[in-house]
């Protein structure tokens, strides 16, 4: 039989003291309350209030200048080029009919003076014809004969002289418009892209002397897409010019560390939309774009210049210019009900640009989120922290117009 020495019986003893006093603390401690954890306060937005207006749209594009009317200037006589103008160079100015090429005129004359010879002597047989017809009539009437042939009359030869005239006469004309195809000019006022010929050069009819092109207009093709030509009065019908409205477009371009403005208007369009691009090409034409401004300062609309366009569009009824910020997947917006709770609602876009769109089929008095929400979900709730009302927004300044 087992027995406990004292020591062991202290220690037991010891053990079930303390495995009470644990039991007790454990029985008789207060037992933890919960505590409900606080709701999360809604995410604040910005909020704006729409009140949709009309809003006249701008559509902006970009193209080079070019010139409307640009020709080679082609001799039409052969001979050596004995005199050039000051201008003719490649970028010199020339007035409309201004000579610039002089081609050797000397075989020219010749044939001028040989032609007049030969209507001299074309009006000398003539004036004879006529004679002997007027002397065979005197001598019909002396006979009494009532009968008398063209032949006797000499009808034929008069006529034969008459025509060996005008042939005279034609080859005379002839000779004269040689010699003043030995000038060479242009018929409008222009400069010269490049010249092809100089002093001393023999041409042939058909040889290019220079090419030139008008400084009276200028143009510019800009691109536009299917949905910004659709905000453009483009005019693409067959109406009368009288009826027609020509948008207008301020072309823009910096020259060194400034910018300048020339004012145009789009006249017509590319006869075919681009197969490739898909692009409608508007063609904006400026008048006088070597014309300086009022201040003198402003520089040539020079051949080959890139130039930003901005293109006074349509009206639009009704719409309303938002940040990006406010769009979802291009064509969505976050729209609060009278609780605060989000949904997506869709909307029509016009025109977007980095920072702004323009849409139309937004209910005036529509609250929407401009702030942008990572990932919003339809049905949360939201706490409006500012709440501004838009009638139209300026892309530029990204302000809202009460």
């Amino acid at each position: 039989m087992f027995v406990l020495s004292r020591k062991g019986m202290i220690a037991t003893v010891v053990l079930i003291i303390g495995l009470l006093l644990l039991a007790a603390l454990a029985y008789f401690s207060p037992k933890p309350q919960r505590t409900p954890r606080p709701p999360k306060p809604p995410l604040s937005v910005e909020v704006m209030t729409i009140s949709p207006a009309p809003l006249a749209v701008t559509i902006l594009s970009q193209g080079t200048v070019a010139p409307k009317r640009e020709i080679d200037l082609v001799s039409q006589v052969a001979g050596r080029v004995v005199e050039a103008a000051d201008q003719y160079a490649n970028g010199g100015f020339f007035k409309a009919g201004e000579k610039l090429v002089q081609i050797e005129p000397e075989d020219y004359k010749f044939s001028v003076t040989r032609a007049k010879a030969q209507v001299a002597k074309a009006a000398e047989q003539v004036a004879l014809e006529q004679g002997r017809s007027r002397q065979a009539k005197r001598e019909w009437r002396d006979l009494e004969d009532k009968t008398a042939n063209a032949l006797f009359l000499r009808q034929p030869q008069l006529n034969s002289a008459q025509a060996g005239l005008e042939s005279a006469q034609a080859d005379l004309k002839k000779a004269q418009l040689d010699l003043a195809r030995t000038a060479i000019s242009a018929p409008f006022r222009g400069r010269i892209r490049q010249t092809f010929a100089d002093l001393g050069q023999y041409v042939n009819p058909g040889s290019r002397i220079a090419k030139v092109y008008s400084t009276d207009i200028v143009e510019v093709r800009l691109p536009l897409s299917d949905r910004e030509a659709a905000l453009v009065d483009l005019p693409v019908n067959f109406e009368d010019n009288k009826t027609i409205s020509y948008p207008s477009v301020t072309l823009r371009s910096r020259v060194g560390d400034q910018v300048y403005e020339w004012q145009g208007k789009i006249v017509r369009t590319d006869a075919s939309i681009d197969v490739k691009s898909r692009m409608t090409y508007a063609v904006a034409e400026v008048e006088n774009p070597f014309k300086s401004d009022v201040t003198g300062n402003r520089p040539p609309l020079n051949i080959g210049l890139f130039v930003e366009a901005e293109i006074a569009g349509r009206i639009i009824e009704r719409a309303v210019t938002i940040p990006k910020t406010a769009v979802y997947r291009g064509n969505e917006i976050l729209a609060l009900n009278k609780d605060n709770e989000v949904h997506y609602q869709l909307i029509s876009v016009i025109q977007s640009n980095a920072n702004s769109i323009t849409a139309v089929g937004l209910t005036p008095g529509m609250r929407i989120v401009s702030s942008r929400i990572p990932l919003a979900i339809a049905g949360m709730k939201v706490s409006p922290k500012k709440e501004i009302l838009v009638k139209t927004l300026d892309p530029e300044t990204e302000e809202s117009t009460l």
